[in-house]
């Protein structure tokens, strides 16, 4: 039976390993040692005159080092640099690496092997340049034959690969500082060599800027004849354009423009003195209309001849009634006297109507003139509007003319600039330390320490030498006997141990260590074969309870939505929306997390879960482990594979309910077995038709397929039934994992039993038990159940 408190197929303690007697003590060495002093010393005094011999022999070496300063922030001589500058410290520090990398280029060093003549000294792989046969030929005066340029090419590579061996650069930490170091075997030659280094740098530094100048301004002025035709040819258009299309004007606005804001002013003014015209007449024609006096108005008094005429008329009205006082009525004097009051106000009144008619006529001027700026005013209005619609294409054109001065102009002034700048050094690089002739050779070093080292060499073979004299010559102890392979014992049946209830209810812990103690006596036997010494844990399945606390029954069709298939509306008994977390989530949250590390790295795990077909908790249970895991964000794919009840296929597919949606792309074999979109986020497969190895060929292609298209995090199996067909023991081979679910109705120990005994060499794949404590079917139900 299966006990949870200790991992399955655990392997048995081993008897500990049985350490060899050392078969030379340290007392026996020292002892050896000792009665060996005199030869050891021999050795070590004869090993160190062998090494100061070699010391002796070896070609001394002299190094000379110059110290260079590289400040990757040059001179700032122009406003404008060729090259920009690092400004942050890592970019300083790249700038002083390739520096340093620059100092050993094949361009400088073949300068300095030019400079130092390198090429002929045999330390750098030359010659002296007079073989044997060129004496020879020179004793009977011929000449010997030039090099050639292969050979010379040669020679100038191999002292450079010598000259490189020779140099080393080393760059100082969080400094600007590079110490190039030159050895050589003439001390004098090494101080040479790396002052010649460091002056070369220094002017292939100067040359590469001058020469970076010279490709700049070369280029820059190659493209100033293109940028002056291209100007020119701009400015030549818009002239034209400007001339075709009649605008002329000073450097603020246009003439027309000009003109057009002039009338503008002046027919305002017009339309002023036209009202004014009309006013003036108006009141000239109103003063006639009435009995009042028609003198009364401005004109009129402002008119010396109205003044003159009024005086008279006042006159001649005084010496009426003078003489009408004095006179009769029908006297000559008195008719005459009347007879010019009357003339004096006929001419009055004349001269009121000559002031109307010029004012008449000042209205018909004023709205003449009036009208003619108003027709100037119209034509210049369309002039304008035509001018408009032609300033569109005038101002592209200027644009473009704009551009091409902008870029002339700096393209002219960075040619000049470039072109001062090749005169110019702005590194800041420079010699803080020229090499002088080292005094002391670097290689190799001092005798003392030859003559050390060998000494503490000869002492050590000496000494080594005895030990393994004395182990191979004087008899070595003898082996101890190897050690004796045991068999384990084998396993009892599991058929053969008693149930018992209380490991699955109550788990406890129990010691391993009677175990040990009991373990068989050591026999000899043949060593195992390498596939059965070792054998993998199983870690412990987990156990989960379902129970009514945690579920919600719903009433089925009655509620159910029109938007979808929803499982929570299946007439099952599902899990509390929002319910916060329980034992049951958590343990299924770690059944799934041992789902993903037996899978062991796939995508889309699939997992099975097994019960008893004669009920549907195993169908329920499935149902909200998938809910559970759609619930945590999870994309679940559910297959029924209980190919005799189909109970999950039937609920989904009842006639009314609902059909297979148009966007599922599994199938199980038949169109009524297509996959089903859920509102839950939950795509479920139903049972396909036909026999338990039709329907188990049919799963195993879906999976494949639903995990070459992706799609899916998780898979579930709902099914298959215990006990196993054979065509459910092959669809065991595409699952990751297995889940058995007990309901609590039945005999715990018994179910699991035979599950166990079903699964057989799968039961590995184990990884939970959930133990189904819901009310059955059959029973009646309680009073006080919540329904949804």
């Amino acid at each position: 039976m299966l006990d949870y408190n200790q991992p399955i197929d655990r392997a048995r303690p081993e008897a500990p390993q049985q350490r060899p007697e050392a078969g030379f003590s340290a007392l026996e060495l020292v002892n050896l040692l000792w009665r060996r002093k005199v030869a050891i010393a021999a050795a070590a005094l004869l090993g160190a005159t062998l090494a100061v011999t070699v010391g002796k022999s070896l070609t001394p070496r002299y190094t000379a080092t110059a110290q260079l300063y590289v400040d990757p922030r040059e001179l700032q001589l122009v406003d404008r640099e060729l090259t920009p500058r690092a400004q942050d410290v890592s970019g300083m520090s790249m700038v002083v690496e390739s520096q340093a990398r620059l100092i050993t280029s094949n361009s400088v060093l073949l300068q300095v092997i030019q400079h130092a003549g390198l090429d002929k000294d045999p330390e750098f792989g030359g010659g002296d340049g007079k073989s044997l046969m060129s004496s020879l030929l020179g004793l009977v005066g011929l000449q010997p034959r030039g090099p050639s340029a292969a050979e010379t090419k040669e020679v100038q590579l191999a002292a450079l690969d010598a000259l490189n061996r020779h140099i080393t650069i080393r760059k100082t930490e969080k400094s600007f500082i590079v110490d190039i170091e030159v050895w050589s075997t003439d001390p004098a030659k090494a101080a040479m060599l790396a002052n010649t280094l460091t002056n070369v740098y220094l002017t292939e530094s100067r040359n590469s800027q001058a020469s970076a100048a010279r490709r700049a301004t070369s280029d820059l002025s190659s493209r100033l004849k293109e940028l002056r035709e291209r100007l020119r040819n701009a400015e030549t258009a818009l002239a034209t354009y400007k001339a075709q299309n009649n605008f002329v004007g000073t450097q603020d606005a246009l003439i027309s423009d000009q003109q057009l804001s002039a009338s503008n002013q002046r027919l305002s003014a017009a339309r002023a003195a036209t009202m004014d015209a009309q006013a003036r007449l108006d009141q000239i024609e109103a003063s006639r209309r009435t009995a009042a006096d028609a003198g009364a108005i401005p004109e009129a008094l402002q008119s010396p001849t109205i003044a003159n005429l009024r005086a008279q008329y006042a006159e001649a009205r005084k010496k009426y009634a003078e003489q009408a006082g004095e006179l009769g009525p029908r006297h000559p004097a008195l008719r005459q006297t009347e007879k010019q009051v009357e003339d004096l106000k006929r001419t009055i009144s004349e001269e009121i109507d000559r002031f109307a008619q010029s004012a008449k006529n000042d209205l018909t001027r004023a709205r003449d003139f009036e009208a003619s700026l108003n027709r100037a005013l119209e034509a210049q209005k369309r002039q304008s509007v035509q001018l408009s619609q032609a300033a569109v294409r005038l101002r592209e054109l200027e644009r473009e003319a704009d551009a091409s001065r902008d870029v002339y102009q700096s393209f002219l002034k960075r040619s000049r600039e470039t072109e001062e700048q090749e005169s110019l050094n702005t590194s800041a690089a420079r010699v803080i330390g020229e090499a002088t002739v080292p005094q002391r050779r670097s290689f190799p070093p001092a005798m003392s320490l030859f003559a050390m080292i060998g000494f503490i060499f000869g002492a050590i073979a000496a000494s080594g030498w005895f030990a393994a004299a004395e182990l191979l010559f004087a008899g070595a102890p003898a082996p101890a006997p190897a050690r004796r392979e045991r068999t384990p014992a084998p396993q009892a049946p599991r058929a053969q141990e008693p149930p018992r209830p209380s490991e699955i209810a109550q788990p406890q812990q129990v010691s391993r260590a009677p175990e040990v103690a009991q373990a068989p006596p050591e026999v000899a036997a043949p060593p195992l074969q390498p596939s059965t010494v070792e054998r993998p844990l199983i870690e412990k399945p987990l156990i989960a309870r379902l129970q009514e606390a945690d579920v919600i029954h719903t009433l089925g069709a009655i509620l159910a939505t029109g938007g979808g298939v929803d499982l929570t509306r299946l007439g099952w008994p599902t899990l509390r929306p929002g319910f916060p977390l329980t034992s049951l989530l958590n343990a299924w949250r770690d059944m799934r997390a041992a789902v993903a590390r037996r899978a062991g790295g796939k995508a889309m795990p699939v997992v099975a879960l097994l019960g008893p077909g004669e009920t549907t908790g195993r169908s329920v249970t499935a149902l909200n482990f998938a809910l559970a895991a759609a619930r945590d964000g999870a994309r679940v794919l559910m297959i029924d594979a209980d190919h005799l009840a189909h109970s999950l296929s039937n609920k989904i597919n009842r006639n009314g309910r609902s059909e297979p949606s148009r966007l599922g792309w599994l199938s199980n074999g038949s169109k009524a077995a297509r996959e089903i979109k859920t509102v839950n986020g939950i795509s479920v497969l139903p049972a396909a038709e036909g026999d338990a190895g039709k329907a188990a060929e049919a799963i195993r292609k879906a999976i494949a397929q639903a995990r070459s298209a992706g799609g899916y995090d998780l898979v579930i199996l709902d099914g298959p039934v215990t006990p196993l067909a054979a065509g459910s023991r092959k669809l065991l081979d595409e699952v990751d994992a297995l889940v058995a679910v007990l309901p609590t109705s039945l005999d715990i120990n018994d179910g699991l039993e035979e599950i166990l005994s079903t699964l057989g060499r799968a039961e590995r794949k184990l990884v939970g038990v959930v133990l189904d404590e819901l009310t059955p079917a059959t029973q009646a139900r309680q009073r006080g159940r919540q329904y949804a």
